[in-house]
């Protein structure tokens, strides 16, 4: 995001503006990445903001935490000050669901950026994102290895209403059920492009991964006009004003 930011304005981005931002972790890797990196984290559930402080912002030396302030509230209702780059990741502005709601989300955004700043999502889709299915994954972490289980539990072609849950499974035979759930509209990239043009982001750019020899996903994101047809993909979008 700091290169492409860079790349797209010819300096460096100082503020930024986590909305949705949860438990604030681009909040808090923002501040930790430069000194004169402050931050912003919008999100309307007190709870998740109230962890973020105990678990995240207190892992923060005191410099950090100085520029680093989370808030509760509404990201379609407040008006903090302009910032250089605002983001809205893991798909979390998929919980507006009627185009009205994201324009004026989107609107709200641009709205809310320098005159030159960046606005940066996510997206995923492909065929298999309107399947009703289960994916497990394990995971080797360094307190030992689980199963992560992804389900797509319900998909409503006519609306676009994905409901998804995260479980996990481990060693001793525990299972944690529903550890996460998401109640979401299934965007798909034109939408996303029309609505961020009606909001009056007149550049908007998408970056897609590319392939390795072995035949996965290098983790490179480059911009690009044209993608395969993969059965499931994951990218991010670039709004300028």
């Amino acid at each position: 995001m700091l290169e492409q930011f860079r790349r797209l304005t010819g300096r460096p981005a100082r503020l930024l503006r986590e909305d949705f931002c949860g438990t604030a972790a681009v909040s808090c890797a923002w501040v930790r990445r430069h000194a004169d990196h402050r931050a912003l984290g919008l999100d309307l559930d007190p709870q998740v903001l109230t962890w973020a402080k105990r678990h995240n912002l207190a892992g923060l030396s005191a410099s950090e935490r100085g520029r680093c302030t989370l808030r509760q509230g509404d990201v379609l209702r407040v008006r903090p000050r302009p910032v250089d780059t605002a983001v809205a990741l893991n798909f979390s502005y998929w919980i507006l669901k009627d185009r009205a709601g994201l324009l004026r989300y989107f609107r709200r955004v641009r709205s809310g950026l320098a005159t030159d700043g960046v606005f940066f999502l996510d997206a995923f889709g492909g065929s298999d994102a309107f399947l009703v299915c289960t994916e497990e994954r394990t995971i080797d972490d360094t307190e030992g290895t689980f199963t992560y289980i992804w389900e797509q539990a319900h998909y409503n072609p006519i609306d676009g209403s994905l409901i998804c849950h995260i479980h996990f499974d481990f060693p001793d035979g525990s299972r944690l059920e529903r550890a996460y759930s998401y109640d979401w509209r299934l965007w798909t990239l034109p939408e996303l492009r029309e609505v961020l043009a009606q909001a009056g982001f007149s550049r908007v750019n998408c970056y897609w991964q590319g392939w390795g020899a072995d035949g996965e996903a290098d983790g490179v994101f480059l911009p690009t006009q044209q993608a395969r047809a993969d059965a499931a993909w994951f990218c991010y979008l670039s709004a300028q004003p």
